[in-house]
């Protein structure tokens, strides 16, 4: 219930009260559960994005080249945040309390992990130059949270072939920052 809430109008939407009554709860009775709003949009956030960083992992586990693989996380990633514009938001750039903030930066490292492994592949592998791992894969969490803030915040992209254009410019970029690669070129 609160998970829907959040996708329908952001963390600011959700109220105690409207989640109790559509989960068919007394009010208290969430609470003794959740004592304060910020643990109940905490959880909310923890079981969402750890949804997506399974997704992640799921691609940084096939067989393919790394090229591949990064571009498709980070394709993935894009195009599932901008399917859901308002939930990703939430997740990314929404003002929240210091506990979900907490949990912010926690899944952000966690991104950077499942990253940094792709990009560890690709050194072995010869794909990519040898390079600070955890800086680059910081870096790339940084440039898809900054290249998705404008489409989320604005909901600019309105036909799909903005949206692909969109998601091509992010990958490209990530791409090109870790090896100078095209999404497709691997060795």
């Amino acid at each position: 219930m609160a998970r829907v809430a959040v996708a329908e109008g952001g963390f600011a939407a959700v109220q105690m009260s409207s989640v109790a009554a559509a989960a068919g709860l007394a009010t208290g009775t969430l609470y003794r559960h959740f004592p304060s709003k910020a643990e109940l949009l905490a959880e909310v956030f923890r079981r969402v994005t750890k949804r997506e960083v399974q997704v992640m992992t799921a691609i940084a586990d096939t067989d393919g080249a790394a090229p591949s693989r990064l571009g498709d996380a980070v394709e993935v990633f894009a195009r599932r945040a901008l399917q859901s514009p308002v939930l990703a938001y939430a997740l990314i750039f929404e003002p929240v309390d210091t506990l979900v903030d907490a949990e912010r930066l926690a899944f952000r490292r966690s991104y950077a992990v499942v990253l940094g492994r792709i990009i560890d592949d690709g050194i072995k592998s010869g794909a990519f130059p040898a390079q600070n791992t955890a800086v680059v894969a910081n870096c790339i969490v940084g440039a898809l949270a900054e290249a998705l803030i404008g489409p989320l915040a604005d909901r600019t992209l309105t036909t799909r072939s903005e949206t692909e254009v969109e998601i091509e410019a992010i990958v490209t970029f990530c791409l090109n920052a870790v090896s100078g690669q095209q999404k497709g070129t691997a060795r």
